[in-house]
């Protein structure tokens, strides 16, 4: 069984939905295909949704008659025979009552939820009625029946894969089965979403819960690049990544999945392949546990970051310093990206700064404090262990000419951190595609 996940451009018109279907059916193997909902929809959606909010229902009915006019044009793009057309209409035309009709009640968070979720049921409905008018045996599996996370906001593992299973077992024999990505219940039975990664993590969790031979996340790229295609030239593709390489470049910036929606596949040792929906033929980028040793895989960088320093002559030899430093820091519900020490003082960097002012004017309590913004970090992504010998050496000597705030370093094994400022972020990413790859 492999599980295969599609993005809203990749199902963003009748013709790319079609190539879809080919896609996903022309080897013969058995699938499971999660489907986002088609691009532009959700922004609708929460128009529509932000309309209720406001009290303005003719807003949202002028909305809604817009994307059910745009649905109802594709159909006759999609569907050769009339009997099909006329079950999808019929379909589509259902599903905006029911949005019609939650518009009309007061407006909660459970009520936007419900909305949002629409467009996952719309698009996976209509790739299965395509399925099934070109005689593929497919069955659509509604995510409401099995996908739940808990009271915390976490997947609810257990009960994502015995009612999972449960579904699969009692619905044997069929080529495709077909779910949407994104959408949920929560612990109290009511719709809600998975936000983080939202459908790639939809993906990540079935191949878990059913032990999957792959997963394909298609999007339009081709796999991961060893750099930032939009700053430097000559960039490759990443064809292999460890599951914690892929973490610290997506955490850093890099196109690439999540790093908690990895997080399932990982732990089941579920592989998952990168894959680029305009080029199929193309091996993209896998990620499993497997470790390339002495290989440096990658660079990426976060832009946006704002640098810390808090010095202190009370700090040397003072226990508890570092615990008031990231207790403010806890209290302002702020996450520190890098972080480096001396004996009298200690820099971090953050990327979110609504809560800035007043995180400065608490350390300014314990001590001189001063603040960088226009920050960028650059890692450096591969084997990093110690007993690989000099690719520190070869990444600082890349820099050489490239004025550094920061470096971080021995935090993983798989990542070396330099802070640059914004404007040095082009020459430094070139600088190091240059003397690493």
């Amino acid at each position: 069984m492999q599980v295969y996940k599609f993005g809203g451009t990749s199902v963003g018109t009748p013709e790319r939905m079609k190539d879809v279907c080919r896609l996903i059916t022309e080897d013969g193997q058995q699938k499971i295909v999660v489907l986002s909902a088609m691009s532009g929809t959700t922004n609708s959606l929460v128009e529509i949704a932000d309309y209720v909010r406001k009290g303005n229902p003719e807003g949202a009915g002028t909305t809604i008659t817009h994307l059910r006019h745009k649905y109802r044009d594709h159909i006759p793009c999609l569907y050769d025979t009339e009997e099909m057309q006329l079950a999808t209409r019929k379909l589509i035309d259902e599903i905006f009552l029911d949005i019609h009709d939650l518009c009309g009640m007061k407006f909660s968070e459970d009520i936007e939820k419900e909305i949002l979720s629409k467009g996952e049921i719309i698009s996976t409905n209509m790739v299965t009625n395509y399925l099934k008018e070109q005689n593929v045996r497919t069955m659509l599996i509604p995510a409401l029946d099995y996908m739940r996370i808990d009271k915390n906001g976490e997947p609810d593992m257990h009960y994502i894969r015995e009612h999972l299973l449960e579904i699969l077992d009692k619905n044997p024999g069929y080529d495709i089965y077909i779910t949407q990505g994104f959408i949920c219940r929560n612990a109290n039975g009511k719709i809600d979403n998975l936000q983080r990664g939202g459908s790639d993590y939809t993906a990540t969790l079935i191949g878990a819960s059913v032990r999957a031979d792959e997963v394909q996340i298609w999007t339009d790229i081709d796999g991961m690049h060893n750099n930032d295609p939009r700053f430097v030239e000559g960039t490759s593709p990443v064809r292999q990544l460890n599951f914690e390489e892929s973490a610290e470049l997506a955490y850093f910036g890099a196109k690439i999945l999540h790093p908690t929606c990895i997080q399932p596949a990982r732990i089941a040792g579920v592989p998952v392949r990168l894959k680029n929906t305009m080029a199929p033929s193309a091996p993209g980028t896998i990620i499993n546990n497997e470790m390339q040793e002495g290989t440096i895989k990658a660079v990426a960088a976060k832009d946006n970051i704002t640098a810390i320093k808090i010095v202190s002559s009370r700090m040397l030899l003072a226990s508890g310093f570092l615990c008031k430093v990231f207790s403010i820091f806890d209290k302002y519900k702020t996450a520190i990206d890098m972080i480096t020490t001396s004996e009298v003082g200690v820099s971090v960097t953050i990327d979110k700064t609504s809560r800035l002012a007043a995180i400065v004017e608490r350390l300014k309590k314990i001590g001189t404090v001063q603040v960088d913004t226009d920050m960028c970090i650059i890692c450096v992504v591969g084997d990093l262990r110690s007993k690989n010998t000099g690719f520190e050496t070869l990444a600082t000597e890349a820099l050489r000419d490239i004025p550094l705030r920061m470096i971080s370093y021995g935090g993983s094994d798989h990542n070396i951190s330099f802070l640059v400022a914004m404007k040095d972020k082009q020459r430094a990413l070139q600088a190091l595609q240059k003397i690493l790859f």
